[in-house]
């Protein structure tokens, strides 16, 4: 049968047993669509696509019912489900790096020979855990004024806002109709009661018509999508104007601006190796660059907000704030860790970055597109 694939095929595909198939068929959760000359289940393409995501969702945990809740989301097309389930594995891979880091801690002590309290040994399962991910997020991630002024000088008069990968509500106008969309549910559940509606959505597929908001604004979240032109794209067919805070690596030797991915970190450049260039971005929307200049004593805990104040990035609280640690691996991080804490103590960070002493504001990338 043309463009249809049998039952016994599609489970050996899936890895799962006809049977299972046969109980989505009758509970109506994945139904196949045309039936074999012998009178058998057949698949079409839009059938094992549904049965990708139900078997997706099934495998991060989630019941039958609440996937059919999912799967029937007429909202929500394919992309909208696979920004959905990505999320939703970068959630679980955060908590996952968050157990390994309370493990090596605890082999660290064991190894010493300390004492491992009772508390110690069940933060890398118990509630602890799951707060410290998070919670940090809403502990130093706050807004700027100076940061915000410059993104709301640049909304104008627009009225009507959507705030794209919204995370906390950071940044969002109080004086503007604001709605917000966000695919995780960690960042949803940290927004504040009075905060703006959110929505679960993705930048690649926002669930909107064309020009329905005055403009449309994301703040340092570009990075975290699957495919950011996209984002942009969407953004600049639902509203009329749009402004995005993200990062310049155009720049020949950018990852030598700042101090800390040029003397600890060398593997942030791989983090953004394949981050649209700052021209690529600007140009899908039409956008022209603002440099947006970082104050030494910044209030959003923002991967470059300390590039005067080092000895914060030996806590382990404000790194967790910043999802670039996650991306290098632990044992990127606990070397960065361990040699910036050695040149704090010896007095090399002071003698290589003399020059910052003076500084009020740095400018370290940021770079705010207005379209």
């Amino acid at each position: 049968m043309e463009d249809h694939w049998t039952v016994g095929h599609v489970a050996e595909l899936a890895g799962v047993s006809v049977r299972t198939l046969h109980h989505y068929d009758e509970i109506r959760l994945v139904r196949p669509s045309a039936r074999t000359a012998g009178g058998y289940r057949a698949y079409s393409a839009g059938d094992v696509e549904r049965l990708r995501e139900v078997l997706a969702y099934r495998r991060l945990g989630f019941g039958l019912r609440e996937i059919a809740e999912l799967v029937g989301d007429p909202s929500a097309d394919a992309v909208a489900h696979l920004c959905r389930l990505r999320g939703l594995l970068l959630e679980r891979r955060d908590r996952a790096d968050a157990m390994v880091a309370a493990i090596d801690r605890e082999l660290e002590a064991r190894a010493k020979g300390l004492k491992v309290t009772p508390e110690e040994q069940l933060e890398m399962l118990g509630a602890r855990l799951y707060d410290a991910i998070g919670s940090a997020y809403t502990a130093t991630r706050r807004t700027e004024p100076r940061i915000a002024a410059q993104i709301w000088d640049a909304l104008g008069d627009a009225q009507t806002v959507l705030n794209v990968g919204a995370g906390t509500g950071s940044y969002e106008p109080a004086d503007r109709d604001v709605t917000a969309v966000e695919p995780s549910a960690v960042m949803r559940a940290q927004r504040p009661a009075d905060s703006a509606p959110c929505v679960a959505a993705a930048a690649e597929s926002l669930p909107y018509e064309d020009q329905s908001f005055d403009v449309a604004m994301a703040v340092s979240t570009v990075h975290h999508w699957g495919d950011p032109i996209a984002g942009l794209r969407e953004m600049r067919r639902v509203a009329h104007r749009v402004v995005v805070l993200t990062f310049d690596t155009d720049e020949l030797g950018w990852q030598d601006r700042f101090w800390l991915t040029r003397d600890y970190l060398p593997e942030f450049a791989a983090v953004l190796a394949e981050f649209p260039s700052l021209a690529g971005m600007a140009d899908a929307i039409g956008a022209r660059a603002e440099p947006v200049p970082i104050p030494w004593d910044c209030a959003d805990g923002l991967f470059e907000a300390y590039w005067r104040r080092p000895a914060a990035y030996l806590e382990d609280q404000v790194r967790r704030a910043m999802s670039v640690w996650t991306r290098v691996g632990p044992e990127a991080e606990q070397r960065a860790v361990r040699s910036l804490s050695d040149d704090l103590d010896s007095g090399r960070w002071a003698e290589r970055n003399s020059d910052l002493a003076g500084l009020d504001t740095a400018d370290l990338g940021l770079r705010l597109l207005i379209a």
